[in-house]
This record gives structure tokens, sequence and C-alpha cells, in this order.
């Protein structure tokens, strides 16, 4: 895949899939910007990419502040001259039905997986427009195709980045930038046994994840970062308005 000279942004960079996402992109040689929230995290994941001889920069934000997300983009240009890629894998989950999901669970959660999309792409789709093109990869979820019980805020957000990639690829198509989305279902992140109410063991809730999935694991952070980086190369240029499910055959039933 050719990605040399890439500039690539992502979202959601210091930890789970966003930090695998960078080690790709980084190991062939792309520059590297990575938006995240922790400074321990985010120092420690900048100083791992630096290893591997990319130019690479850590900024520390809100992805749903539109000017901080303008802010990185901007910087992004001014540094590197370009923006080429922008990821967008930053994300929470809220666990539980409509009826157990708080008003600042919606919304905290809509904040984040929603808006920090919608505002990053605006700004990258605006920088993609005046440099000839790009790719916009959003990270969302199969639950955000086919639902899930006890995650409405959660699926209900995915579903919205969903539409928004179909929507963004048609508008801008004939401006050479391509925008799909990665759908991962149960991945081997922190996010996978975080925030159950109900008191369940890690290895309780992994094994209930493997027994649901045809075949019989869940994916590594490396296997939706390779997608990743495929939906982001040249090979993939007349791939735009997919949402590509990776998740062991779960949604094909």
């Amino acid at each position: 895949m050719t990605h040399s000279k890439k500039v690539v942004i992502i979202t959601g960079a210091t930890s789970g899939i966003g930090e695998a996402v960078v080690e790709a992109f980084a190991a062939i040689g792309a520059s590297v910007v990575l938006v995240g929230r922790d400074r321990e995290r985010g120092k420690r994941a900048l100083e791992a990419v630096q290893k591997l001889n990319c130019r690479a920069e850590l900024m520390l934000g809100d992805v749903a502040d539109s000017a901080f997300a303008d802010h990185v983009v901007n910087s992004t240009v001014e540094r590197f001259g370009k923006v080429s890629v922008l990821v967008n894998s930053a994300g929470i989950i809220r666990r539980g039905s409509v009826l157990e999901t708080t008003d600042d669970d919606w919304r905290e959660t809509f904040e984040a997986n929603v808006s920090g999309v919608f505002y990053f792409s605006r700004a990258a789709v605006k920088a993609m427009g005046r440099t000839g093109g790009g790719s916009i990869v959003n990270i969302a979820s199969n639950v955000g195709l086919v639902g899930c019980s006890e995650l409405a805020a959660y699926c209900s957000s995915k579903g919205a980045v969903v539409l928004l990639t179909r929507a963004m690829a048609l508008d801008h198509a004939k401006e050479q930038i391509s925008i799909n989305a990665v759908c991962p279902g149960a991945v081997d992140t922190p996010m996978l046994v975080s925030a159950h109410s109900k008191p369940v063991s890690p290895e309780e809730i992994l094994q209930r994840n493997v027994d649901a999935i045809p075949q019989g694991r869940v994916a590594t952070p490396k296997e939706i970062a390779s997608l990743t980086l495929y939906l982001a190369s040249e090979e993939a240029k007349h791939i735009t308005g997919v949402a590509l499910p990776i998740d062991g055959g779960l949604t094909a039933g």
C-alpha cells in the first residue's frame, strides 16, 4: 500500500484502536498528529512513534470543541503542508437501555462520538479540498448497523456516524475525498470491559463476546488499524461511502 509522504491526523490516538492506527501509519513512514486528552498517555504514545523515526506531534484537547478541531487541522497544515488522512477514532461508551440512560450519558456520548467526527471532518474537508483530496476514515461500530441491547446511546451515536459518513462521501466525492466508516465488533481494548453496571468479571465479558462471534474470537486493535490503513491507501481511492463491518461474521446472520 502506498502511503509515503502522507500526513495523518488521528483522534483518540492515545489508547485502544486509535493507538494501533498511529503505530500502523508511523510504521509505513507517514507523518502523524496524535490527538487525545490524557497528557501522560499522549507523551508515551508520542515517544513510541518517534522511535520509528517518523515526524509526529501531540495535540491535547476535546474533540467535541469545534475550535480545537479547526486548530488541529490548521496547525497540521502549517507544519506539514497538508492533511492527507483523518482518522476519527475518539469515542466513549455509556451502557444502558433508554430508561437507564441519563441526560448526561446521552449528551456526552453524542458530543464525543458524533460531534467530534463532524467537527474534525468539516475542518479536514476544507483543508483537503485545497490540496487535491484525501481520505477520512471514521471508526464507527457494527452496533451502528444492527443495534444491540443495553447500548441505546452508543448504538444511536454510531448509527449517526455511519450516515454522516455516507452523506459526506456523496457531498465531497468530486473533490477526490474518500470517506468511509470501519465498523468493528468486539475488540480487545479496555473499552470492551468498561462501564458495566452489573457485577461481572472482565473474563466473563470477554467470553460472552467470543461465544457470540462466528469466528470464535474478538478482533485485535491491529486488525482494525490494518483495515483503516487500507481504506486510506491509494489502492482504495475508488471506495467511498462504505460502512464496513469487521466483526468475525457477527452481523452476517
